[in-house]
């Protein structure tokens, strides 16, 4: 995804004119992060909010005894630390790229200018900010109500089905900071659905061998 594709397929724009998306580009400033670096710390000052232009990048909390939760996983065209940079206080979370990244960073600044100028964006921020309020619910219900198999199950159906678009290769320590569970449950749970027939795990890869089975899981009331 190259900067002008980046401003047309970022919710924020939805709308603008060609030379609307032009104007927007010229703002921001190009990121390039390897695996494993700091974004952004949470806590520090929210000075900028960052679309994902390549590569993947986990949004997590960390405990004081320095255990991980993570709140989401950020693709192309999605953006990270909306709530910081529009409230004008701390980063709520880290964020951490989990390969090579490519990220446009937009300042407080030009926000606020881009909000004054184009009011279509404000209207589009409500909706982005609102979806990611559903995903946050989504997730407290998640860990609240549903069996770690089936959250294991939703994190494999997101990120090692068909329609994955390419994802991120999660680790078993990752899928747990996202299951909210310990790598050792995690492990059993999928040796589990290998078991009953729903995945196949080879080495460090998991491919799902029956994708209706595996969804019944994750459908199940919680």
């Amino acid at each position: 995804m190259d900067n002008q594709e980046f401003v047309c397929n970022t919710p924020y724009f939805n709308g603008l004119t060609r030379e609307e998306h032009q104007s927007i580009k010229n703002l921001a400033i190009e990121r390039h992060y390897e695996r494993g670096d700091i974004i952004i710390y949470e806590g520090d000052n929210a000075t900028a909010l960052y679309v994902v232009c390549s590569g993947a990048v986990k949004i997590f909390k960390t405990s004081i005894e320095g255990k991980e939760q993570i709140l989401t996983i950020t693709r192309p065209g999605e953006t990270f630390n909306d709530v910081g940079v529009f409230d004008e206080g701390a980063n709520p979370a880290s964020a951490q790229a989990m390969g090579e990244v490519v990220v446009y960073e937009l300042g407080q600044n030009e926000l606020n200018t881009l909000l004054q100028n184009h009011p279509i964006v404000a209207h589009n921020t409500i909706k982005v900010l609102a979806e990611q309020v559903r995903e946050l619910v989504t997730l407290v219900e998640d860990l609240s109500f549903r069996h770690v198999i089936g959250r294991v199950a939703k994190i494999l159906l997101e990120y090692a089905g068909a329609d994955a678009n390419d994802g991120p290769r999660l680790t078993q320590q990752e899928m747990a900071a996202m299951a909210g569970s310990a790598r050792e449950v995690v492990g059993r749970s999928l040796k589990s659905l290998e078991e009953d027939g729903l995945i196949k795990l080879n080495r460090h890869k998991v491919t799902i061998t029956n994708v209706d089975a595996l969804r019944e899981i994750v459908e199940e009331p919680v």
